[in-house]
């Protein structure tokens, strides 16, 4: 019987993962065929279909994997509604997985979804609530462009150099002169 989450079935769709994966990292997602996966996936194209509609619909499911990881991440802060603002996990998650998250970056999935959920109440207090929308959006896209960076930059400086980083763009918030 092949249940949705029977043994096989998952280490398939872990190969498939990784031959799409490593073949994003040279090529762009419509250069890449299903074809070429189950070439080098040595799988049936009847197999890929099983699990996948198509290449996109791969795609997804692995931007999806990465965000629950991220969000297991901050259960705990989500389960007590406590925002640490502790980034330095996410770094190192990062660090520790520097080729699922240039893949999801490289497949523009950040538009739709915050990589670090961010305390909306945190910022309606900081900004007494006024204009919080936007500074939500600035604090998104600043966190994205440093973690893109970083990326790019081969994760070179350590998790702590980039919770620095981040930490100190903020730290002096309150002396800004209007």
């Amino acid at each position: 019987m092949n249940t949705p989450n029977n043994k096989r079935r998952k280490e398939t769709r872990e190969k498939i993962s990784k031959v799409f994966i490593t073949l994003l990292q040279a090529k762009e997602i419509s250069e890449i065929s299903v074809t070429d996966i189950c070439k080098l996936a040595k799988i049936n194209r009847s197999t890929f279909y099983v699990n996948y509609l198509d290449i996109y619909d791969l795609a997804d499911k692995i931007g999806q994997e990465l965000e629950q990881e991220v969000s297991f991440l901050y259960q705990e802060e989500k389960d007590t509604q406590n925002n640490s603002n502790n980034f330095l996990k996410l770094f190192k998650h990062i660090k520790d997985n520097q080729i699922f998250y240039n893949t999801y970056f490289k497949l523009n999935m950040d538009q739709n979804f915050i990589i670090r959920e961010y305390d909306y109440h945190l910022s309606k207090e900081l900004y007494n609530d006024k204009y919080v929308d936007y500074h939500m959006e600035f604090f998104k896209a600043g966190l994205n462009a440093i973690i893109k960076k970083w990326l790019d930059n081969g994760c070179k400086e350590s998790p702590e150099e980039i919770e620095n980083i981040l930490k100190s763009e903020y730290a002096n918030k309150n002396n800004i002169k209007n």
